[in-house]
Formats: C-alpha cells, structure tokens, sequence
C-alpha cells in the first residue's frame, strides 16, 4: 500500500524535493500541524490539481493508518440505510393519505439525515484534529461535537431547507432536471442490478394482502434516498469547510458560512478535483455491473424480464449493492478527511503531511 502511494505521489510530482517539516501552531485551538513547506509548482493550474488528488491520496493514507475513522464509513451507511427506509415510509404515507402531511414529513427526514451526516463529519474532523499520541479516536470525537449541537442543528436546518428546495425545483416529477435524472436512472434498472429485483416478492404481505412496506421502500424509497444524497453531497461540497470553521474556530454559524465561502474561493479548484477523483473511484465500481453483464451475454435476460430472478442472481445484486455503498463511504470518509487538509492549507497556505507516527 505505501509503495502504491509513493508511486502516486511521485508520478503526481508531489515529491520532487525533500520536504520541509515545520510544527505549526494555527491559533484555533487545534494541536500543531505538522506541514511540509510549499509544492513544487509547475504552473498555477498544475500545482491547485496536484493539492487536490495530493489531499484526496493523503486522505487515504490517514484512513489507511486510522482504522478507527471506519467508523464514519459505517454509521454514515446506517443513516443512509434508515433514510431509504424512512422515505419508504413516506412513499406509503402519501399513497395512503396524501395532502401536506407527505412534503412536511419529507423535510424533517431529510432535517433529521442532515443532523446525522454532519454530526458525524464534527466527530470526523474533532477527531482527527485533537490527536494526541498515536491514532485518534472517533468516538472522542463525537463526544467533543456535542458541544456543538446547537450550531449542527442550526446548519443542518438551513441545508435541509436549500435541499428541499433544489429537489423540488430540479428533481421533482415535472421539475427542470426530471427528464434527466430519469435517463440517468436507466443503468440503475438493468439486471441483475436492478432497483426492483424482485417486485412480485414485495407486492403483497403474505395471508393478508395489500401493499407492504419493502415494496415502498425498494425501489421508491431507494430511489428517493439516493437523489436527495446526491443533493446533500453537492450542499455539503459547496459548505466544506463550516463545519470546521464551527467546531475548530468556535466561529457563530454566520461567521463559519461566510468564512467558508471566502476559503472556498481560494481552493475551489482543490476541492474539486479531491471530489472528482473521488467521484471517479466510486464510478468505476459502479460501472463493473457491465462486466457481469457483458458475461452474460447480454444487457438484460429476457427469461428474467417477467420472472421471478433466481437466488444467486438476487445474492449477486445485494453483495453488489453491499461493496458499492462500502467503497462509496470510505470515499466519502477520505472525502472528510481531505476536507480538512484543505482547510489548513486555505488557512495557512501549507499542505498539511502524513500523520505522525507515535
């Protein structure tokens, strides 16, 4: 593994010259941060992408030698994991009932994810910044951001409502963006990872009849879950650094947003390409259903179309399922964590180096 990062970093030009090591004391209430003294630059655009892919391999490697981050990556699935069932619920609710009951609960779902989300990423970056000797501990973390709650809950209310708003001017059904997000769904309905694998399974409650909830839940739920996550990434990409600013700088809300877009000015290329090559990572797991098709022989089986899919095929879709949500965390986890690298170099104008050993 270290021998692939330093292949990386050497073909990324990341280390052409020994670095400098310097203890910096940023004056935030974090502990010194060990940096190495500029990037050999070659070119403004060339030196901003290297930061960028340089923070996002730096993430990897503090996940690598952190262990205990994967805790981020495995509660951020289970928030993910009640959401989808959470907007099953709802998909019943507004079948059944209807009205202003539907949108009022799809806000405090997506208040209550967002609570959860950035809840976490304060543990996330609390823990890493309050290391003291050996590896941090995340649960420490956690425990640090309650003192923030108040704040979280406040940020977590205004994403929710420009959440709410985006999805129901873009992605609600007649929405500026719905002919695209549905053309975009279309790979996601191929077998044998199809969202609805096996709908005749969930269609009715065995002896009773009527509608259950798995069927509301998979694949409705599962659909909406997935498009109002890919607006909370986009808010919370364009907002990287108010968590930090909140729990670090002790900064008000205002000020930690404001700061936020002002550092974001300096290192939006940065930030961009870290969620690009991230995002390129996570595609092309996606994108491996192809080669189970292509081996197949054929995009989907006609036999399957009004069948009911065999056991392995339904094992073969949910351990797919599985490793593609695990890979899409931990990147979301290295995505936290470069965060914060970014952030010490908007602030200090240093790339922040590999954690110490103890």
């Amino acid at each position: 593994m270290r021998l692939i990062f330093g292949i990386a970093d050497q073909w990324l030009g990341l280390c052409r010259k020994p670095p400098v090591v310097h203890a910096l004391q940023s004056g935030i209430g974090t502990p010194p941060v060990y940096a190495h003294e500029g990037l050999p630059d070659g070119g403004a655009g060339g030196s901003t992408i290297r930061r960028g892919i340089g923070s996002a391999l730096s993430g990897m490697r503090t996940l690598n030698r952190n262990r205990q981050l994967l805790w981020f990556t495995l509660l951020a699935g289970l928030v993910l994991a009640g959401n989808i069932i959470c907007q099953g619920a709802l998909w019943y609710i507004n079948w059944s009932i209807g009205g202003l009951v539907g949108p009022v609960l799809e806000f405090f779902i997506e208040l209550a994810t967002l609570f959860c989300f950035v809840f976490l990423l304060a543990g996330l970056v609390l823990s890493i910044s309050s290391r003291k000797e050996g590896h941090a501990s995340f649960f420490e973390g956690l425990t640090g951001a309650k003192k923030y709650t108040t704040a979280i809950i406040a940020w977590s209310f205004v994403l929710a409502l420009a959440g709410m708003l985006l999805y129901r001017i873009f992605f609600y059904p007649g929405g500026f963006f719905w002919p695209l997000s549905s053309y975009l769904t279309i790979p996601l309905l191929q077998f044998p990872f199809t969202l609805n694998l096996n709908p005749s399974t969930f269609a009715e409650i065995p002896g009773y009849g009527g509608r259950s909830l798995l069927f509301w839940t998979y694949p409705y739920g599962f659909e909406n879950a997935l498009t109002f996550s890919a607006i909370n990434l986009l808010l919370l990409l364009l907002t990287a650094f108010v968590v930090p600013l909140i729990v670090l700088e002790h900064r008000t809300l205002r000020e930690a947003v404001v700061g936020s877009f002002s550092l974001m000015k300096k290192t939006w290329v940065e930030v961009a390409t870290c969620a690009l090559l991230l995002g390129i990572i996570v595609s092309g797991v996606f994108l491996t259903y192809l080669l189970v098709q292509a081996a197949h022989g054929m995009v989907t089986p006609p036999e399957l179309l009004y069948a009911i899919p065999t056991g392995p095929w339904i094992a073969l879709g949910i351990l797919y399922y599985l490793a593609l949500f695990s890979i899409a965390f931990v990147m979301a986890t290295v995505g936290g964590i470069a965060a914060l690298d970014l952030y010490r170099y908007a602030k200090t104008g240093q790339i922040t180096g590999p954690e110490p050993h103890s």
